[in-house]
């Protein structure tokens, strides 16, 4: 077997060419046979294979650095570097990481998990290149997806302008998780399909070369007419105009074409993009044909394709928030919904389907969507901006300038809150709450169980006081009753769960059914506690709090953020603006590390945020305050 000996790029130089669509047959066959026991992104991997064969036998890794543009499609780049041997433990606690991770490999240059960053980082390892007098390659491999990002244009633009020595590599699948949308992706349609343009170039370019030079005059004109020749037949030469050498569209499946370009490209100076065209899941029928749904699978069965069945169990928490916002959207006609690319992870199709016209996927924009729902906001329309946690980070300009300043009734729906489990610590929601909670104008909250969200939903859209913000886990929920009719719930007032006298164990949102399981662990060892649902983290319930200072009652927050700046935080500001200093406060939250991949459960369990941990920690605080 020929990937066996693949341990470096240097054992695939070794082959001949001949062999190499061989070993990508094997490569093929190794993913879908893999990640049927383990899960992952399987499509985007069978895209790429015959592009990371090639790079990799063209070029020489780590000198020449390969920059993966999110990174979910470098397991190819993973087994031809060694690490074949891990793909049992991929994405799994301690295992191999699903993106590329500098303390794996050599290889793995530049670490990615968020969209549109490969060409800036590319960029400034370019001037780093040539400022050091090095004389390396930078290849930078991006999705037409993630080109779609501002951010990519941004460094498309600074590219061409400084002119560096850059191979820019345009994956062409037409996906990115969901179908791409926008102008720029219809553009790169308009190129693949375009064989007049390709064909007439040559033809010209042939002419030219049959004509004596008669000097720099003429010859000014020969460019002025393959310039014309451009514009005329291919509208927009998006990258030619912007500064950069554009080669193809190529098949990327195709490895003589490929390799045959990229050589062009590593000899050509200034800045190059190689246009490939590829097919998500190439080589696995049931992955080309549901290219979205195997995007990142579960495990599955090789020989129909068919997802493992889950066990029954309560919904999760985006499924009630899909659900939820059809109702909300049958009753209010004023309710749109607002996607950066995550229709389908946000559980929105179902609300597309229905009401096409007030859906809006932006596509991979996060700053375009926050400062697009502000506008759409100051019209008396209500958007909810769907967005994950972790993408919000993305748009923070836009939620402070935009939207908090204009205190515009803007309802965040922050997705995958807290924990994530196997895409790890790119991917963690645990920062939203410190970033969110200090803007003027913004209330923010979290359900404990699924019909708290529905609620929670209701009353954000209700609002129309400013922006407004609801957080939920992409976990299942905890099987509760939904209630039929919607309820507001009152901002900024908690909840009593459950009374006890020793110690309030005060819960923002998903942390509230572990402190109901860590008070009955308290109980046994003759600790009475009392479990408070927070809902808010701005504004607090201080009048809970205060009453529990009053009573002389220890109390112990408990959030699935970041420690730094979150709700338990929240809470000593208050007392420390209350001039009460004598509160006794301990906090239970995620230290400040990056968690990295694992299930969700072994993430909470590394950071002492299941029930007995919790029990065990209330149990020392509470003895050392009998103590003093």
């Amino acid at each position: 077997m020929l990937l066996e000996q693949m341990q470096s790029p240097d054992d695939l130089k070794k082959l001949p060419v001949e062999d190499l669509p061989k070993l990508a047959e094997e490569i093929r066959q190794f993913l879908i046979e893999s990640l049927s026991k383990t899960g992952g992104h399987l499509a985007s991997n069978l895209g790429v294979v015959e592009l990371t064969i090639a790079l990799h036998y063209l070029f020489d890794s780590p000198k020449d650095k390969f920059l993966w543009d999110v990174g979910h499609q470098a397991y190819v780049h993973k087994l031809l570097t060694g690490r074949m041997d891990l793909f049992p433990t991929l994405r799994q606690y301690k295992g191999l990481c699903g993106f590329p991770k500098m303390s794996e490999s050599e290889h793995d240059v530049w670490e990615t998990g968020h969209s549109s960053t490969s060409l800036s980082g590319a960029m400034g390892m370019a001037a780093a290149r040539d400022l050091k007098g090095e004389d390396n390659k930078v290849v930078a491999i991006i999705g037409d997806g993630a080109l779609t990002g501002g951010m990519a244009l941004e460094a498309l633009n600074h590219i061409g302008e400084e002119k560096k020595d850059l191979i820019v590599v345009l994956n062409d699948n037409e996906m990115s998780i969901s179908p791409n949308v926008g102008a720029l992706h219809n553009y790169l349609g308009r190129l693949r399909t375009n064989k007049t343009y390709s064909k007439t170039k040559h033809d010209v370019e042939a002419l030219i070369k049959k004509i004596p030079s008669v000097g720099t005059p003429f010859a000014h004109l020969i460019e002025r007419i393959k310039d014309s020749l451009k514009f005329l037949v291919v509208d927009g030469v998006l990258f030619e105009t912007l500064g950069f050498t554009y080669l193809g569209p190529i098949d990327g499946h195709n490895l003589t074409d490929l390799m045959e370009c990229l050589r062009q490209a590593a000899h050509t100076k200034g800045p190059v993009l190689v246009h490939i065209v590829t097919r998500k899941g190439n080589g696995y029928q049931p992955a080309e044909d549901d290219q979205v749904n195997y995007h990142g699978v579960g495990t599955y069965k090789i020989e129909s394709g068919a997802f493992a069945k889950k066990v029954g169990g309560p919904v999760a928490y985006p499924a009630v928030f899909g659900e939820t916002m059809i109702k909300l959207a049958e009753e209010n006609p004023k309710i749109v919904a607002i996607s950066p690319a995550m229709l389908t992870g946000s559980k929105l199709e179902k609300f597309q389907r229905r009401f096409p016209d007030r859906t809006f996927d932006v596509g991979i924009a996060e700053q375009h969507a926050g400062t697009f729902a502000a506008g759409i906001a100051t019209q008396g329309i209500i958007p909810v901006f769907s967005i994950y946690s972790t993408f919000l980070q993305r748009a923070y300009d836009q939620v402070v300038h935009d939207i908090c300043r204009q205190n515009v009734h803007v309802v965040f729906a922050i997705d995958r809150a807290g924990f994530v489990g196997e895409d790890g610590e790119t991917h963690q929601g645990i920062y939203d709450i410190g970033f969110m909670r200090s803007q003027p104008n913004m209330v923010m909250m979290m359900p404990k169980d699924e019909n708290e969200l529905q609620h929670m939903l209701y009353t954000a859209t209700q609002y129309g006081k400013g922006p407004i913000a609801v957080r939920y886990s992409k976990a299942n929920g905890t099987g509760v009753q939904m209630d039929e009719e919607f309820k507001l719930i009152p901002i900024g007032k908690s909840e009593i769960v459950q009374d006890g006298e020793d110690v309030a164990l005060v819960a923002f949102g998903s942390m509230v059914q572990p402190a109901i399981q860590a008070a009955e662990l308290l109980q046994k060892q003759g600790i009475s506690a009392k479990v408070v649902n927070a809902r808010f983290v701005k504004p607090l319930d201080e009048e809970m709090l205060l009453s529990l200072y009053q009573d002389n009652m220890p109390i112990v927050t408990l959030e699935e953020g970041a420690l730094q700046g979150g709700f338990g935080s929240a809470v000593l500001e208050f007392f420390a603006q209350k001039e009460i200093y004598d509160a006794k406060v301990k906090l239970l939250a995620i230290p400040d590390y990056f968690v990295e991949h694992g299930s969700m459960a072994q993430q909470m369990e590394e950071v002492g945020l299941t029930p007995p941990q919790i029990a065990e920690q209330v149990t020392g605080f509470v003895k050392k305050k009998q103590e003093v």
